[in-house]
């Protein structure tokens, strides 16, 4: 049996760049599928991906700022497939700007969507994910970065992402619960645009991967995530992994 037969994973974001390379990566190692989203058209690509290589899907459209919406997408989840055993929390903007120019609306949006819609959905699925369940969520390197350049309050977002997984880890483990964190570094639709907007930083940035190279969403970062979900990894919990081709480490 496929590493995670008979498994069901939620993927929030699903529908595109890192959360599809992730959702992916996990039926393809086994199992059941549930996507969300807020764009209909890319979520039922990924679902006719996924069907395509003989996995099972379900997508569902999701505002993740809306408790409703991930009650709804809950309830639909067990509905569907009888329980939860996985959970990754991918979905969130990126908000651009120095801290005197950003927007207070975007900073509200960064928080909603980041490290909030998160602790929702995970308070909404821990008594699902009881006993064998799996938590990982996307975060940053930018989150321990000495400079992140216009992006300041996305990496005060992702920091708060790392410290409430920690903190979810320490306080589920005895639930049988182990929470991860990723930071990967991947090529989205996003660092494209970072390629092209600011050249000289994206190819600074580039300089910095000990293996030359931005990770694929599907080979790298969701494989990874697969692993880390997977009974192989039962022991590792509360940790921060770079998926980033090692450019955490280069200082």
């Amino acid at each position: 049996m496929p590493a995670l037969g008979g498994r069901t994973a939620i993927v929030t974001g699903g529908g595109h760049g890192v959360g599809r390379g992730i959702a992916l990566s996990l039926a393809e190692a086994g199992a059941q599928l549930v996507i969300c989203g807020r764009t209909p058209e890319t979520l039922s690509a990924v679902r006719k991906e996924v069907e395509a290589r003989g996995g099972v899907a379900l997508d569902i459209v999701c505002d993740i700022t809306r408790v409703a919406d991930l009650e709804r997408l809950v309830a639909a989840t067990l509905e569907r497939f009888g329980g939860i055993n996985i959970l990754v929390n991918n979905a969130a903007i990126v908000p651009h700007g120095t801290l005197l120019e950003i927007d207070d609306a975007l900073v509200q949006a960064a928080w909603e969507t980041g490290p909030v819609a998160t602790l929702h959905l995970m308070r909404l699925c821990h008594p699902h994910l009881k006993g064998d369940g799996a938590i990982v969520n996307v975060s940053s390197g930018i989150a321990i970065s000495g400079n992140a350049h216009r992006r300041g309050i996305y990496a005060a977002t992702k920091a708060a992402l790392n410290a409430i997984s920690r903190a979810a880890a320490n306080e589920w483990g005895p639930d049988g619960i182990r929470v991860n964190t990723i930071m990967p570094v991947a090529r989205t639709e996003a660092v494209e645009r970072f390629f092209a907007d600011e050249p000289e930083r994206a190819e600074a940035m580039l300089a910095a991967i000990p293996l030359g190279r931005v990770g694929d969403t599907e080979e790298d970062i969701g494989r990874a995530v697969a692993f880390i979900v997977s009974p192989d990894a039962r022991y590792i919990t509360g940790v921060t992994i770079p998926v980033d081709g090692g450019s955490s480490y280069i200082r």
